[in-house]
């Protein structure tokens, strides 16, 4: 089934280093042994370099580099570990695995997994993400790390029980188990900067971050439904998802999907730029980096062989739309996200102020 042309408003770019990022990836993967021989062969093939590279089109090389070995390793731990390995359909033993890899993160010198190739990997990616940021985002993409770590588990005991979740549910895990969080840390050390507490703690910023989410993770989806339709276990996708929980056709499910992600995709695009009007420098950058993220995938998604399988061709678009198939203002009607459309803006509000700001300017009022 044809993949129609999808909407983004968002201009294509990528970082001119792109291809000495995507040659050092292959050589990364291969010194620490990420995967099996075979997995490792067919994820340096995928141009992850490339991938990072859109994202951080402006990014410092060294942390788009960062970037670029950090996505390999996580088709490593999801492709290898969940969703092709044996660990994927064992919920509790994933869980264990996880929580080891996790405490790698966390304490690098613990003697853990000390001849576990991925915590190798992991163990390099901790120390330069020690390196290229600041303690704080340091400890966010750790915490970012466990939300992911955690979904994945869920989505173990779905292939476990032979089940698909309902749309509500899988909105939710999507949010976590495309490990779109866990880059977001990265996106502030691309350009040397840091949001401050009374802006990241926002609700519309949390809101904005989710939608981006959403709309990598359902462009994902779309993308890879013919890759992953030739697998066993074919349960979590949303076109899956909503053939199942709604009775749809797979074109109809297609349908639905695309106009899904273009009903949040517009709402992101009117919430990201109020924030980036009301907003610091910062969070204008910041703004800029969710854009990048997700015209970035989807740049990724229309040409890595991950989903166009030359093998078995996939009929993925080569190009974009600017028209969106469904501007809707109203909510989607998925409980899990429908209170993102309260802090979608209307019309004109005041400027965000840190707390100290607003105390200060009470007291000069005094």
């Amino acid at each position: 089934m044809a993949v129609p042309p999808l909407f983004s408003p968002i201009p294509p770019a990528i970082h001119p280093q792109h291809e000495q990022i995507d040659a050092r990836t292959g050589a990364w993967a291969e010194s620490h042994r990420i995967g099996s021989d075979e997995l490792r062969r067919r994820l340096v093939q995928h141009e992850i370099g490339a991938f990072a590279a859109r994202v951080m089109p402006q990014g410092r090389e060294e942390v788009t580099q960062l970037m670029a070995d950090f996505v390999l390793w996580l088709f490593g731990v999801d492709d290898g570990c969940c969703e092709e390995g044996d660990l994927g359909r064992h919920p509790g033993e994933l869980a264990g695995t996880l929580h080891r890899l996790l405490r790698v993160a966390q304490s690098p010198e613990a003697p853990l997994l000390l001849d576990d190739t991925l915590a190798s990997g992991l163990r390099d990616l901790r120390a330069r993400v020690e390196e290229y940021g600041t303690a704080s985002q340091a400890a966010r993409w750790i915490g970012h790390l466990r939300e992911y770590f955690f979904s994945v588990v869920w989505e173990a005991s779905h292939r476990s029980a032979g089940t698909v979740p309902s749309l509500s549910d899988y909105t939710l895990m999507r949010l976590y188990d495309g490990a779109t969080t866990v880059v977001f840390p990265l996106l502030e050390m691309a350009h040397g900067y840091e949001l401050q507490p009374y802006e990241r703690d926002y609700r519309a910023v949390r809101a904005v971050e989710e939608m981006a989410s959403f709309v990598i993770t359902w462009d994902n989806d779309i993308l890879s439904d013919h890759k992953e339709r030739a697998q066993r276990g074919y349960y979590l996708n949303v076109l899956r998802v909503l053939e199942t929980s709604g009775g749809l056709s797979r074109q109809e499910a297609m349908t639905t999907a695309i106009a899904q992600r273009d009903r949040v995709l517009m709402a992101f695009v009117r919430l990201a730029d109020h924030l980036s009007a009301v907003g610091s420098p910062q969070m204008r950058q910041y703004m800029a980096g969710l854009r990048s993220f997700i015209r970035g995938s989807q740049d990724w998604g229309v040409n890595s062989i991950r989903y166009t399988t030359p093998d078995d061709p996939a009929a993925l678009p080569t190009v974009f739309t600017s028209t969106p198939t469904d501007g809707g203002h109203e909510p989607l009607g998925i409980d899990a996200v429908s209170w993102w459309w309260d802090v979608v803006p209307t019309g004109p509000s005041a400027r965000l102020v840190s707390p100290r700001s607003r105390r200060e300017g009470l007291i000069a009022a005094r």
